[in-house]
């Protein structure tokens, strides 16, 4: 099954306690060949230029095994604010969904890289997720179980 929910109400509240729960809507495609599903802001936000921020999008997504969904930046945004996703690409698996830590809340992390602020209203579509299958080598022995959210699975490394 794969699908989009609502994170918990209570890990909505815990970080987004300013934001109203019935406002987040669930991504969506614009056009039947759409490859990316649009994430709607669930806050008003400004990114400053040089400025970088952490977006809460109140979303989880459950998706099938051997698949993992990828966020970008939407194009217009890149194009014409020159807005960029930290990471560049968000790596969203499958076994983040309802982690312990946070419910697999997806957040991605923006940076202004242009020369003119950007003002994104609560229901403004910002970046895109769309769902992309991977392969294992036949060698693969991977056993580990997410424990946490963002930075989980990366053993010692000290990363979020």
């Amino acid at each position: 099954m794969r699908r989009f929910e609502k994170i918990n109400e209570e890990v909505f509240i815990r970080y987004i306690p300013d934001g109203n729960y019935e406002d987040v809507i669930l991504p969506k495609r614009s056009t039947k060949y759409s490859a990316g599903y649009d994430f709607y802001s669930v806050i008003d936000f400004t990114l400053n230029p040089g400025e970088r921020k952490v977006i809460p999008t109140g979303i989880k997504c459950m998706m099938e095994d051997n698949e993992y969904l990828a966020i970008y930046i939407r194009s217009s945004l890149g194009f014409k604010y020159n807005v960029r996703m930290c990471n560049q690409v968000g790596i969203i698996d499958k076994d983040y969904y309802g982690n312990k830590e946070n419910d697999g809340h997806i957040f991605v992390c923006l940076q202004n890289e242009g020369d003119k602020a950007i003002e994104i209203k609560k229901g403004d579509r910002f970046v895109q997720g769309i769902f992309t299958p991977y392969y294992v080598t036949d060698e693969d022995m991977a056993t580990g179980d997410r424990i946490g959210g963002i930075g989980s699975t990366n053993g010692d490394d000290n990363d979020e």
